[in-house]
C-alpha cells in the first residue's frame, strides 16, 4: 500500500515537474532578442511557424510550443500575413499573439509573366480587405489610380512583385501600390535606355518587355531575345510571337496553337500585322524591362526553345539556319 502511495506521489511530482519545466519554457525570454517579424504565407501551420521561430530563435522550445498550440486549439488555423513580434517577447506571447490577433500585414504575390486578370482574381479573393473595385471595370479602376494617364487597357501597368498590406486597407490601395511601383520602373529604365532602339515612348517599351517575358525561358536570353524583336523592327519584319497571338485569342486558346489560328487575324497577330501589338501581354518583370531598354547587340532575327529542359533557345542569324534548328530542336531531325 506504502508503496502505490509513493508511486502516486512520485506520478504527481513528476507531473508537476513537467508541468513546470513546460510553463517556463512557455514563459522563457531568450536572450538578445531585438523583435521580429513573422511571415506566415498561406498553407502554413503551427509547424511550419514552429520551425522558422526555432529557426530565429524565437522562441526556446519548439516541441513545448507546438504542444501548447495543440492543447489550445489553434492546430493549423493560422491567419497568413506578417506578424510583428515585439523584443524579448515569450513563447506563450507568441501564441496568443496569433491565436487571438489578426496579421499586421497581409503578404500577396504577383508573378511576372502573369496576365492582368489572373492578378484580379487573387486580388478578389484577398481574405480581412475591403473589396472596394471587384464590381468596377478595368477602365474605371485606371481611372480611379491615375487620371492624368489616359491608358486603355489596362494589361502590363502593374508592377508584378510580392506586396505587403495592412489588414484593414482595401484592394485600391493595392492595385496603386502595385500601379506606383511599375510607374517608377518604366519611367527610370526608360530614362537610362539606349539610343536609337525604335519605341516612341515609354509605352511601347513595357509592351516589348512582356514579350520578352513571354517569350524568355531562360534569364541569360532575355537580352538576346530582345535583339530579335528590335532587329526585326529595324527591318519591318513582323515579329511572329506566339504568346502575343496566343494572347488574343483570348478564351479560344486552350492549350495549343495552330496553323489556323496563326491565319486568324486579331490586333495582337504578329504574324498578320507588322510592328508591336497594341498593349502588353501580360505584368513583365524589372529584368524584362531591362532587357527592352538594353537588347544584346548582335543581328540575331530568329529564335526557337531547345526544349532539353534547360529553358534556353536557340538564336539565328538566318531564315536558313532557324530551319537547321527547327528541324534539330522540334523536329529532332539532324
Amino acid at each position: 500500500m506504502q508503496r502505490q502511495q509513493r508511486h502516486a506521489v512520485l506520478l504527481v511530482f513528476t507531473f508537476l515537474l513537467m508541468l513546470a519545466l513546460t510553463w517556463a519554457a512557455l514563459l522563457f525570454l531568450p536572450k538578445g532578442n531585438a523583435g521580429y517579424r513573422l511571415k506566415v504565407p498561406a498553407g502554413y501551420g503551427i509547424s511550419g511557424v514552429s520551425r522558422t521561430l526555432a529557426a530565429n530563435d524565437m522562441i526556446y522550445n519548439r516541441w513545448v510550443f507546438v504542444g501548447t498550440a495543440y492543447m489550445l486549439g489553434m492546430g493549423d488555423k493560422i491567419h497568413r500575413g506578417n506578424y510583428r513580434l515585439p523584443r524579448s517577447v515569450s513563447s506563450w506571447q507568441i501564441l496568443q499573439r496569433l491565436r487571438t490577433g489578426k496579421p499586421d500585414s497581409i503578404t500577396v504575390q504577383f508573378i511576372e509573366g502573369s496576365t492582368f486578370a489572373q492578378m484580379r482574381r487573387i486580388v478578389d479573393n484577398i481574405p480581412d480587405i475591403e473589396h472596394t473595385t471587384r464590381d468596377w471595370s478595368d477602365s474605371k479602376l485606371l481611372q480611379k489610380l491615375d487620371t492624368g494617364r489616359h491608358y486603355t487597357h489596362a494589361e502590363g501597368l502593374f508592377f508584378p512583385a510580392t506586396y505587403d498590406i495592412s489588414s484593414d486597407s482595401s484592394d485600391l490601395s493595392l492595385y496603386q501600390q502595385a500601379y506606383n511601383t511599375m510607374q517608377k520602373h518604366l519611367q527610370a529604365t526608360w530614362e537610362e535606355r539606349r539610343s536609337n532602339l525604335p519605341y516612341q515612348s515609354a509605352y511601347e517599351l513595357l509592351i516589348m518587355a512582356s514579350l520578352i517575358e513571354k517569350e524568355t525561358g531562360h534569364a541569360e536570353d532575355r537580352g538576346k531575345v530582345a535583339a530579335v524583336f528590335v532587329n526585326r523592327l529595324n527591318l519591318h519584319m513582323r515579329l511572329q510571337t506566339d504568346p502575343s497571338v496566343i494572347y488574343g485569342m483570348g478564351s479560344r486558346y486552350k492549350g495549343k496553337i495552330g496553323k489556323a489560328d496563326l491565319r486568324r487575324d486579331t490586333p495582337y497577330n504578329t504574324y498578320t500585322r507588322a510592328g508591336l501589338p497594341p498593349s502588353p501581354i501580360a505584368l513583365p518583370s524589372k529584368a524584362a524591362l531591362e532587357a527592352a531598354a538594353h537588347p544584346a547587340s548582335n543581328d540575331y532575327l530568329y529564335f526557337v526553345a531547345r526544349n532539353d529542359g534547360t529553358g534556353r533557345s536557340q538564336f539565328s542569324h538566318s531564315l536558313n539556319e532557324h530551319n537547321a534548328a527547327v528541324r534539330q530542336y522540334i523536329l529532332k531531325k539532324r
